[in-house]
């Protein structure tokens, strides 16, 4: 373990952890999910979702990682070796790569945002939506920004556990929480507080229904990072004497809360601005709320530059803490499995995802006419690939491994510390349960309802 480096402090694996599911999912998709759904309703039955799906399967991914200290492929290997569960391990592997192949692009947008902020760009906040549709469809500017920010991921990855991941995210964390607290702070001063924070707390249960459930349900799964890779990783460089659950729980309640901070922000936003509703989709972050910053600060215009420079500011933070994230499995992978050096590692990763990235990022404009894959763009093939079949395949397979592949005193073993920790009976009779029975059939129903079959 000490030549492939671990985290050197708690503080260090949760930060790690909690940047890892913390990215433009709790900024950006989120809020979208609570404007569709009807607000604080949605998240209730979200937050209940956190706990009985995304929780037991991130420790199940701790558990993996941490027992094995390898990587992803390699670990299934050691804890089922000759066995069609290894099959997981090389798909964790696959499918963060895949992801980081077109998020680099949606991470590209959010650093011509805040540039444009900087530079007080006024085409970007009068006609918002025609700035971001000429933007996205132009040759080469996004993907300059691509590359910017794939860039900064792997100098990140590039130094190293301690040197790069934990020390990025000790800086990185921090500095998006102070972030979102001036935003939340500076979001009660405009004139739609009062009906965006009721439509974010003021539950209507009657507008409750199976869909909802099941975009809550999938939010909780989708939000968390599970089933990419990053967090077996991670839990591979996890100390024998972390606490498992405990982190966890803090990831579990840091990225909750920073989804529900970024409802505080954005919905008060979008109700100072008459003729605007909270359902407006995914164009919401970068064509409604840069004329929303500029209509509802029209009387401060100084403050408006300011609140938009820290929002953009804010989501270039979450992408790259998740950037990092989905690049490390697959530089880990490459490391230990062929015996390669970190820096030609991350080369390699880095260089692949970019060559992918070019064609997602084109198909948005000048190949947007051009569906090889499927009938799909390369953007939206890979998108809808990792997260409606990849994210639902793992995420159903490891919590079959941990619930009835792995012996019960691994896990308990696990769970406790060998035997250091305490982890009551029932606790673990109702984590095995929910493994076997009740998490296996709701990511079936989030299966069939991303493919439109439910």
């Amino acid at each position: 373990m000490d030549n492939r480096g671990n985290f050197s402090s708690k503080l260090g694996i949760i930060l790690a952890s909690a940047g890892s599911a913390v990215g433009l999912g709790n900024v950006w998709r989120f809020p979208t999910e609570v404007g569709r759904n009807g607000g604080a309703a949605f998240i209730l039955i979200y937050v209940a979702c956190v706990l009985i799906i995304g929780v037991p399967l991130m420790v199940s991914e701790f558990i993996i990682g941490r027992h094995t200290h390898a990587n992803t492929a390699d670990a299934y290997r050691k804890l089922a070796p000759r066995s069609g569960w290894v099959f997981q391990g090389y798909l964790g592997v696959f499918t963060s790569w895949f992801i980081l192949c077109y998020y680099g692009v949606v991470a590209g947008w959010t650093l011509k945002y805040l540039v444009d902020a900087l530079l007080l760009n006024t085409s970007a906040i009068t006609n918002s939506s025609a700035f971001f549709d000429e933007f996205k469809s132009q040759p080469l500017a996004p993907l300059f920004y691509m590359m910017a920010v794939v860039a900064m991921c792997h100098l990140v990855i590039v130094r190293g556990v301690q040197g790069g991941i934990e020390r990025s995210s000790k800086l990185m964390m921090p500095l998006l929480f102070i972030i979102m607290v001036v935003l939340m702070v500076c979001s009660f001063f405009m004139p739609g507080t009062e009906k965006g924070l009721t439509f974010l707390f003021q539950p209507d249960f009657s507008r409750i229904t199976p869909d909802v459930v099941l975009s809550a349900m999938g939010q909780a799964f989708f939000s968390l990072s599970i089933a990419m890779g990053c967090l077996c990783t991670y839990a591979s460089y996890f100390t024998n004497d972390s606490n498992l659950t405990k982190t966890a729980a803090s990831v579990a309640g840091i990225d909750t809360m920073v989804a529900i901070m970024s409802g505080i922000i954005i919905f008060p936003a979008v109700y100072s601005v008459s003729g605007l509703s909270p359902d407006e989709g995914s164009g919401l972050v970068f064509k409604t709320l840069p004329y929303v910053f500029n209509t509802a600060f029209a009387n401060a215009p100084v403050l408006g530059a300011v609140f938009a420079v820290l929002f953009y500011l804010l989501l270039l933070l979450a992408a790259l803490t998740s950037m990092v994230s989905i690049h490390e499995p697959a530089t880990a992978f490459i490391i230990e499995h062929f015996h390669v050096k970190r820096y030609l590692a991350t080369r390699y990763v880095t260089f692949s995802a970019i060559s992918i990235g070019v064609l997602c990022s084109l198909s948005l404009g000048e190949l947007k006419d051009f569906t090889p894959l499927f009938g799909m763009t390369f953007f939206d093939f890979f998108d809808f690939i990792s997260a409606k079949i990849f994210l639902p395949v793992g995420g159903f397979i490891i919590s079959l491994f941990v619930g009835w592949r792995l012996k019960r005193q691994l896990v308990e073993a696990e769970l406790t510390n060998n035997g250091s920790l305490r982890f009551p009976r029932p606790l673990l009779i109702g984590y095995i349960f929910l493994l076997r029975w009740v998490i296996p059939i709701a990511i079936v129903c989030i299966f069939l309802k991303e493919l439109g079959l439910l």
